[in-house]
């Protein structure tokens, strides 16, 4: 079984724009032995953008988050203290709180994480897929 840890953009595009998403990941998550996991993270990540206004079209998206979770077939992955403490003491120069959730859980969870941020290519642990 496969398990992917979806970063939250590549969670945005699955859901509204699946263009986006790279041809490897596409052929990946519609694998029948694909297991899909986003972070509750995600699901902050993406309602304080919204309430910022820089994510002014998630509108539908947050007000349904767990139908169209339920939907896709994608797993919530809870935030544990474990992920918590990993995160905090990630010897990384990120500073994105978000991203070093994500990061933490994906090491954790021994989950490739589906992200086009380069940024954590350089990190040693996450396995990235795009």
């Amino acid at each position: 079984m496969n398990r992917l840890l979806l970063d939250t953009h590549a969670l945005l595009w699955s859901l509204t724009e699946p263009a986006r998403l790279s041809p490897t990941v596409r052929k990946a998550v519609s694998e029948r032995r694909t297991q899909l996991f986003v972070s509750a993270a995600s699901a902050w990540e993406l309602s304080t953008k919204h309430r910022l206004g820089k994510l002014p079209q998630a509108d539908g998206l947050i007000h349904g988050y767990a139908e169209h979770l339920d939907r896709a077939v994608i797993s919530e992955l809870p935030i544990t203290s474990r992920h918590a403490l990993l995160a905090g003491s990630l010897d990384w120069t990120h500073r994105d709180p978000f991203d070093r959730m994500i990061a933490a859980q994906s090491m954790i969870e021994s989950m490739s994480l589906v992200t086009a941020d380069v940024t954590f290519g350089g990190l040693a642990g996450v396995r990235v897929l795009w």
